[in-house]
């Protein structure tokens, strides 16, 4: 079964901008968020739960998960273009932030993450390898501020 074109990113951070960043088991070297793919039948609320859970081990429903309604469309990368139908190219993301009160223990996915880090957001934006991921996290601290409102 192909993968849908669909896909989140959620930026897990703390009050004070401290950020989550796994590093890619595939991919030693490439940092990022958590990120996964809608499976059917999913909402993309449901998508961003089921992957901090899978990637962190945490329930995201137990915090403050809200949907940033960014959309971000990008080219699928080649060595990973095997996953979807033939003729997908292009994958939409939706990003989401996860307000945690503070760092908690993380269980990473040994099969698809190899180490996890917190970062000030700043740094955290400079070491992700994906631009729409350093994006995200730039603009964490306008999302932080209209979730305070």
């Amino acid at each position: 079964m192909y993968k849908i074109p669909v896909s989140v990113l959620v930026v897990i951070h703390t009050k004070d901008l401290q950020v989550l960043l796994l590093e890619r088991a595939d991919h030693p070297s490439y940092w990022q968020s958590v990120t996964g793919s809608q499976d059917p039948g999913e909402t993309l609320y449901q998508t961003a739960l089921r992957e901090v859970f899978e990637e962190t081990g945490l329930n995201a429903a137990n915090y403050s998960l809200t949907d940033w309604q960014v959309e971000n469309q990008y080219e699928i990368f080649e060595e990973w273009r095997w996953r979807y139908a033939p003729d997908v190219k292009i994958n939409t993301e939706h990003v989401f932030g996860l307000c945690l009160p503070g760092i908690p223990s993380i269980k990473i996915a040994a099969r698809e993450h190899l180490n996890y880090i917190w970062l000030p957001w700043q740094q955290a934006a400079e070491k992700v390898f994906s631009s729409s991921n350093a994006g995200a996290i730039l603009n964490l601290p306008v999302h932080q501020l209209s979730n305070q409102k």
